[in-house]
This record gives C-alpha cells, structure tokens and sequence, in this order.
C-alpha cells in the first residue's frame, strides 16, 4: 500500500483549499484595482472531479479481489464571482465576501490539516506498537 492512499481524498483536498486561499487572498489584494474581476474555486466541483487511486494490489489467490489503477484527474474550475452590486470602476471585489470566504476556507483547511495529522499520529503509533 502507497503511504499517500492512507490519506484518502484528503490530501487533494488540502491541495485545492490551499489553491483556493491563494485565489480568494489574490481578489483581496486587487480589491481597488480598476476592472479586476474577482475570481472563485468551485471546491466540491473540483473534488468530484478527483479520483483517489487504488493501490495496486496483486492476487495470490483465486479469490482475491481485483482493483483497477485509475489516474488522478484535476481539472482547475476557476470562476469569475457573480456581484450584487458592480462598481463604476468595473472591479467586482466585495472585500466582506471575500473574507468571509477565505476565512471560511481557512478553517476548513485547518480542520483538514487536524485530520491529517490525527492519521499521521495513527500510523506512526501502529508502526511503533505504541
């Protein structure tokens, strides 16, 4: 087995919220920036789109289960941020939005970083035999 299938989906999860931060902190920074559009990361879309891939496991028996390798797909699924109310200038940033969204998606990434390191603590317990 692969250490990185022990993670499951979560490892591509904690890469697309990261991408996401880095989307959503970009909009922040270009909020007085004449014309700039604001810009979002459909999380769920691109996570349906990820495929967590199989071990390769090979059958010594007649009945063991057969698994299929199947790649990893990720599509990035940038949008452009629908706005209540444009401004004259053409920027499409609404600063409250966008942290409520980044600050939203900061906690979720930390909850899977505590996820990931309650399973990396797991793993090294039963590796030791503590």
């Amino acid at each position: 087995m692969k250490l990185g299938n022990a993670f499951g989906i979560h490892e591509q999860a904690l890469a697309v919220r990261n991408q996401r931060n880095e989307i959503l902190a970009s909009n922040i920074a270009n909020a007085d920036t004449p014309g700039y559009k604001a810009r979002d990361l459909d999380f769920r879309q691109v996570l349906k789109q990820q495929k967590v891939e199989m071990p390769n496991l090979k059958a010594t028996q007649a009945g063991h289960f057969q698994t299929s390798s199947a790649g990893r797909v990720s599509p990035q699924y940038i949008q452009y941020r629908q706005v209540a109310q444009p401004s004259l200038d053409g920027n499409t940033v609404d600063v409250q939005q966008e942290q409520l969204q980044f600050s939203n998606n900061a906690a979720r990434y930390e909850a899977t970083m505590r996820f990931l390191n309650g399973k990396i603590s797991s793993l090294q317990k039963a590796i030791s035999g503590k």
